[in-house]
């Protein structure tokens, strides 16, 4: 007795995974890429410095903008001291080692600054970053 085998067939080219791994990678781009805009929503000058080390931004990390004419806005909000204090304070009661980067620009009242850096300290935020970029080389 003769039995009939049929002929294997290739698997084929699966489309959906690839089309699934796509998908999460333009997610993942897009997340990104908002996350930076919190960082440059102003315009500010940063000061340059020849020390240090250049850092990741981490996800939870709050970016304080302060622009030269002493305004300070928190992810596209412009906040007052008392109400950074409440919403770093809030914040602090939940992520205890929150950190915090503070974008001033090199033309801001050096005063303006230190106020910021103090109401980071009484809300309980000592987590603190200064932004700075590398002087530019001569080339």
């Amino acid at each position: 007795m003769r039995f009939h085998t049929p002929a294997p067939q290739s698997a084929g080219f699966q489309l959906a995974p690839m089309i699934d791994i796509v998908f999460l990678l333009l997610i993942f781009f897009l997340v990104q890429w908002r996350h930076t805009q919190d960082e440059t929503e102003i315009e500010i000058s940063i000061p340059t410095a020849e020390e240090g080390t250049p850092s990741v931004q981490a996800i939870s990390e709050i970016i304080i903008n302060v622009s030269s004419e002493g305004e300070i806005r928190v992810a596209g909000t412009t906040l007052n001291h008392e109400q950074l204090k409440q919403k770093l304070t809030n914040i602090a009661r939940v992520h205890k080692n929150q950190p915090v980067r503070i974008r001033g620009d090199k033309d801001t009242d050096l005063q303006i600054i230190v106020q910021v850096l103090d109401t980071c300290s009484k809300a309980g935020i000592w987590n603190v970053s200064f932004a700075t970029k590398a002087p530019a080389q001569d080339q």
